[in-house]
């Protein structure tokens, strides 16, 4: 395939060939014809005529011999510790006393997969998945979260004087429901993760996507005390919603209600220095609904997840 900037296309370098060798034109007279340099015009005047309308065709540029390339054992070894130790190019390279760069050209030559697109656990290559519309699958999940001390935490205070400050503060729990399909998320911050106000989160989530128009199917959980209770199960039962729990010790599995905890935690939990919980408190709903209206999402093409849910209310504001 020619460069999008050669002036040459494979018919215009088989006309530029013809004109030098078959009828005789000078190469400065060609090369101002077809606007190149003399010299392309004798390259490939001189390649029509050792292999003809063949030799019009790119050829590749990668080298014939390369007498700097890193050695096969030595690519080798690399492929040993990440296969087994499962570390990026920074310490594989440490050990090996290697440059990190040449570690990292090995690595992608030889399309080993990406660490964050591993299972730590077992090496392998975590599979992604998204259901076709929204309600088919919603993940749920709850954040123990601290409470701020009236006064500030460590971010206002320091470390020292925000861990003395932080002894009373207590903790708040945050509900969380994430449609799979949309990324929608529903979060309430509650006081506690008993059976009873897990039931009464999903009863209100539930009510959320309906006002939306999604009709949820299933519900995805983690194997926590208040989702195996009897309360959660007929909860869900009575709404006709199927209940899945995750396998013990994989929580990949509930992964996207699992990266919603970490960007709530990145853009709101800790964005800035709250000097009260209850400044805090106030500032989450404002936060909520730019997610879900307004901040782009990377599975979604950067489009918010209420690009993909045309009933939500308030969409446009």
């Amino acid at each position: 395939m020619a460069h999008r900037n050669a002036p040459l296309t494979e018919t215009g370098r088989l006309r530029l060939a013809r004109c030098v060798v078959d009828d005789g034109w000078p190469l400065r007279r060609a090369a101002e014809r077809f606007q190149v340099s003399a010299t392309t015009a004798k390259r490939w005047a001189d390649r029509y005529r050792e292999l003809g309308e063949a030799g019009m065709s790119d050829r590749s540029s990668r080298p014939h011999h390369s007498p700097r390339q890193t050695p096969t054992r030595t690519e080798r070894r690399i492929i040993k510790v990440r296969i087994l130790r499962r570390w990026g190019p920074a310490r594989i390279a440490f050990l090996l006393r290697l440059n990190p760069a040449t570690v990292h050209r090995v690595l992608t030559r030889y399309r080993l997969a990406r660490l964050a697109h591993l299972d730590r656990a077992t090496g392998r290559v975590i599979r992604r998945y998204e259901h076709t519309a929204p309600g088919e699958l919603v993940h749920v999940d709850i954040k123990k979260l601290g409470n701020i001390p009236d006064g500030g935490g460590h971010q206002v205070l320091g470390r020292q004087a925000g861990r003395k400050n932080r002894s009373s503060a207590g903790y708040s729990y945050l509900h969380n429901a994430v449609d799979d399909h949309s990324r929608l998320a529903y979060s309430e911050i509650l006081t506690d993760e008993r059976k009873d106000t897990a039931a009464g989160f999903w009863t209100r989530a539930q009510a959320f996507y309906a006002r939306a128009g999604i009709t949820v199917q299933r519900v995805l959980t983690d194997n926590g005390s208040c989702y195996r209770s009897r309360t959660w199960r007929d909860t869900l039962t009575a709404a006709g919603i199927t209940h899945k729990r995750t396998r013990p010790y994989r929580p990949q599995t509930n992964g996207k209600v699992e990266r919603f905890n970490r960007t709530l935690l990145n853009e709101w939990a800790y964005a800035k220095p709250y000097r009260t919980e209850q400044e805090r408190r106030d500032a989450y709903p404002a936060w909520i609904h730019a997610y879900n209206h307004h901040r782009g999402h990377t599975a979604l093409k950067g489009q918010p997840p209420a690009s993909r849910v045309p009933n939500l209310t308030g969409q446009y504001t």
